[in-house]
Order: structure tokens, then sequence, then C-alpha cells
């Protein structure tokens, strides 16, 4: 019962979005850290999820920050600030993709001898990551290679709906798609899915990809440090 009294009063102590940015508009160093702590987590896990790679997704968060911060003053709360910075992480990391494709395609036009084959991401574990150290049992392994696997537009579905746990309405809101094509997409990325993995991995979902600790920490001084600001 205490424990649910602290969590409502955490609650509605929580500044809103609105004043967040407002007190980030004016410099406020904490209002910043506070919007990153707040959402790391999730715009990691929606970029990563495109691009299939750690250190990759680590450095398209922290460029969509930046991107983010520096236009602040177009933030006019049509949409919640999640939604809004999840945008424009998920538009940064496409971008990314797109050059990776061009670039592919240009060499594979330059060299005839060189193979057409899908571009696969090196899955970066450094050893010295407490936090993704921890993550590696075997179980999310399988579920993050499972989820590598499926094709672009069902992995952004999976992990926007099923890992990060938006609802369908804010799904189809954040990726600039009809509620019908999210259950379609959903349903199609779980039977892809469910053929590499065994039936127990709903347990674990919350905690594959990991974004906590030293690397959330590690992004927030950098975009605070990049932006030229200290607390």
């Amino acid at each position: 019962m205490a424990d649910r009294v602290k969590s409502a009063a955490a609650l509605v102590a929580a500044p809103s979005d609105t004043e967040l940015v407002r007190r980030a508009l004016a410099r406020d160093a904490s209002a910043f850290r506070a919007i990153m702590k707040t959402h790391n987590q999730r715009l990691y896990r929606l970029a990563r999820g495109i691009v299939r790679n750690d250190g990759e997704a680590e450095d398209i968060v922290q460029e969509g920050y930046v991107r983010a911060f520096t236009h602040l003053e177009s933030f006019r709360g049509d949409s919640t600030l999640a939604t809004w910075l999840s945008r424009i992480v998920i538009n940064e990391a496409l971008g990314r993709l797109r050059k990776k494709r061009r670039a592919l395609e240009q060499s594979m036009s330059d060299d005839p001898a060189i193979e057409a084959k899908i571009i696969q991401f090196p899955l970066n574990t450094p050893n010295d990551d407490p936090e993704r150290t921890m993550a590696q049992r075997q179980i999310l392994q399988f579920v993050e290679r499972a989820t590598d696997n499926i094709p672009d537009i069902y992995r952004t579905v999976f992990v926007a709906r099923v890992i990060e746990g938006l609802s369908i309405e804010e799904t189809a809101d954040l990726l600039g798609i009809k509620p019908e094509t999210v259950k379609t997409r959903l349903f199609r990325a779980r039977n892809l899915i469910r053929r590499q993995l065994d039936e127990q991995i709903g347990p674990v979902l919350l905690d594959a990809f990991p974004f906590a600790g030293q690397r959330c920490e590690r992004l927030t001084v950098a975009v605070l440090k990049r932006l030229g600001l200290q607390e």
C-alpha cells in the first residue's frame, strides 16, 4: 500500500511535457537531463529495433536528441513529447539505413563481382558494459536475434508494440500508418518470431535491449556536453 502511495505521489510531482520544454527552452540543464532520463530506454529500443546494432543505436539516439533540442521551439504539444522524440529518432534511424543501402548499391554497381546480399549489422557486445553483460542471458539473446532477423517493417512495429508496450493507436501514430496496418504487421511479426523461439518469450521481453545505468548516463552527459550545458 505504501509503495502505491509513493508511486502515485511521484506521478503527481512529475513535471509535465510543457513544463519540461519551457524549462529546456530557458537552457535549464536539469530539464534536458529529466527528458533524457525519461525517454532514453524507449528511444534506444526503437533505434536498435531498426538498425540492429547497439553502438549505432546509441549514436542515433544522441543525434536525435541534439536535433530535437536544437529545434525544441517547434514542439507544439500536438502529440506527447515521447511521440515527438520517437519520430525524430525513427527518422534518423531509417535515414541511416537508406544511406547504407545506397552505399551498398553503389559499391555493387562499381564492382560487378560483389554479390547482392542483405547487410548483416554486427551485434556489438562490449565486455566492459555491466548492464549489457548482465542482460546477455541465453533467452535474451534468442529474443534479440529473432527480432533482428525479421524484416524492417515488421520489426519496427514489434519493438514499438510488444517490447516497448505502446498501444495499437500509439504505434500507428508513431509510425504514421493505420491501426489496421499495425495489427497486420504485428501478426506477421509474431508468426515470424514464433518460428525461431519457444513460446516462453513474453516474461522477458521487458528486459530485452537494455538501456540503463552506465549507458544511459553516458548518452545523457554526451548530449548535454554537445549542447554546451553544465549542471
